[in-house]
């Protein structure tokens, strides 16, 4: 029987087993951002410990800092603080920081992949939940928490529970106006944000394999939301010229080298599977959360379901919203398109492609963040920026923005916001009666421009 790409990798990088069932892992990128890094640091400092191997942590900003204005020092004394902290503790023990000042600071999970740090057959772990999109390579990563940052920093190693696998596979193509944050959403509510416990998820099938990286990057960002402590996808040749030319990808001679190894960890085709679920991508309409939890979503053609349990009643309640009415046509207060879900200059492509001549209706506060400073370069290269102006939107600096309540960006009072993010939880975005629907960034910029949850196919006859 063969092996999942999961096991390949795991085997490589098994350094000892540990008591209670764990394996000592040894990890080959460790990316570290200014929230859950400086107890990590202080830590150390107390045990007298030094970060073992600097070379292998990379660090940058984005949870606190703010999107408009960035002028030092941050008007949020806090932040100002976490910022001081990283820029002290990467200096002192020599890791490498992507500040503002390199042109090369954004969100961790998408400065990785673009500066080709993120590599197939690697384990990688962050100090974040959604290090699960770094799985997009065919890559093994983990979020962890801020004792485990401190492990990875003194002894680049985590001590983990092996995973069991599960293949999900979306076969068939999409229909036009159907995205890879439909795919995830769907997939959150057919097999529920508990569904993943336990297991990796391994995405395939002609859809997946058809997505380009930044949707293969959107569909592992948010497995984490389906319970799932990695999700992954096989490299191939789309992975393979992603990241050829990239700064941190290898070069030359050490190319071919690499993309043989590449090439091996891959699932072997007769892979033994922990479970196998398999959908079909036609039955995939774009999806929009009601609740206040990934699964608890619908597609832009369903009402509102008659709650089944106490969550669905409390989310029933919290949102205001009845059973029985239908998604579209719910009016918004704020559009935002961003986050390491959907911050990628592909998002923002499309959504260009669509908003260009039309207007954001009056009542809606729109706003454009690019998921880091190589995204927003390359959107002003291409004039997209000037289409989103044009348009009504806000054109921001890179940052985690109104994914989460860490920054100037957040909801007021009960606003609805249409974000393209990953989280719908009470108070992710700063309001404690805040209310978000989550959906793909055409289908934010839909509701933007009419005003309320809308079908994005046929606000922009998409075909």
């Amino acid at each position: 029987m063969g092996k999942t790409l999961l096991k390949k990798v795991w085997e490589i990088h098994k350094v000892a087993e540990l008591s209670g069932g764990r394996d000592q892992l040894f990890i080959g990128l460790h990316l570290i951002h200014e929230v859950t890094s400086p107890q990590a640091f202080s830590m150390l400092r107390e045990l007298g410990l030094k970060v073992l191997f600097p070379e292998r942590t990379f660090a940058t900003c984005d949870h606190i800092i703010p999107t408009d204005d960035t002028s030092r020092p941050f008007k949020d004394p806090l932040a100002e603080e976490m910022m001081q902290a990283i820029e002290k503790n990467t200096k002192e023990f020599g890791i490498k920081f992507f500040s503002p000042e390199t042109g090369k600071q954004g969100i961790v999970h998408i400065v990785g992949p673009e500066l080709g740090l993120t590599q197939p057959g690697m384990t990688i772990a962050c100090g974040d939940s959604h290090t699960a999109t770094h799985g997009a390579f065919g890559a093994i990563a983990f979020g962890i928490g801020t004792s485990q940052v401190r492990d990875v920093l003194a002894t680049q190693t985590l001590a983990m529970t092996p995973l069991k696998v599960r293949r999900i596979e979306v076969n068939g193509m999409l229909k036009p106006g159907v995205y890879a944050k439909d795919i995830i959403l769907y997939l959150i509510k057919k097999l529920g944000v508990k569904g993943g416990i336990g297991f990796a998820y391994e995405f395939a099938g002609e859809a997946i394999e058809s997505l380009s990286m930044e949707g293969r990057m959107t569909v592992c960002n948010m497995a984490i939301e389906g319970g799932a402590r990695v999700g992954y996808i096989n490299p191939d040749e789309i992975t393979y010229n992603y990241l050829k030319g990239k700064e941190y990808a290898p070069k030359n001679s050490e190319w071919e080298k690499r993309k043989s190894y590449w090439e091996n960890i891959k699932s072997d085709p007769d892979a033994d599977y922990d479970d196998v679920k398999q959908f079909e991508a036609n039955d995939i309409e774009p999806m929009v959360t009601w609740g206040i939890s990934p699964e608890q979503c619908i597609s832009i053609l369903e009402k509102i379901p008659e709650p089944k349990n106490d969550g669905e009643k409390e989310a029933l309640e919290y949102m205001k919203f009845k059973p029985g009415m239908p998604i579209k046509n719910v009016k918004i207060d704020v559009a935002f398109i961003g986050s390491c879900t959907n911050g990628r200059i592909e998002d923002l492509r499309e959504v260009a492609k669509y908003i260009k001549g039309k207007k954001v209706a009056k009542h809606v506060k729109a706003f454009i963040v690019p998921g880091s400073m190589g995204v927003k370069l390359q959107a002003e290269k291409e004039g997209l920026h000037e289409i989103f102006l044009d348009a009504g939107f806000e054109w921001r600096n890179p940052g985690c923005s109104m994914c989460l309540a860490m920054n100037p960006d957040k909801l007021i009072g009960d606003q609805i916001s249409a974000s393209s993010s990953n989280r719908n939880f009470k108070g992710r975005q700063g309001s404690s009666t805040g209310r978000t629907l989550l959906m793909s960034p055409v289908m934010v910029a839909a509701a933007a421009i009419t005003g309320y949850i809308s079908d994005a196919r046929e606000v922009f006859n998409i075909k």
